[in-house]
């Protein structure tokens, strides 16, 4: 069992690169787990869009 970890600050980054690992793996997806976080940095607001892939290869 392996994991692969993908961080990006915006969604459709994330979205295209873990579609795009899901089809070039060899192997058997676990599981998927999705995170959003967001932070204030003076008046911006900074998001954090992260995957894990947990799967068989």
């Amino acid at each position: 069992m392996k994991v692969k970890i993908f961080d990006y600050e915006d969604e459709k980054d994330l979205e295209e690169d873990v579609n795009a690992f899901i089809e070039e793996l060899k192997g058997e997806v676990i599981d998927i787990k999705y995170q959003v976080s967001v932070g204030i940095f003076s008046d911006e607001q900074v998001f954090c869009f992260s995957a894990m892939i947990i799967y068989h290869c």
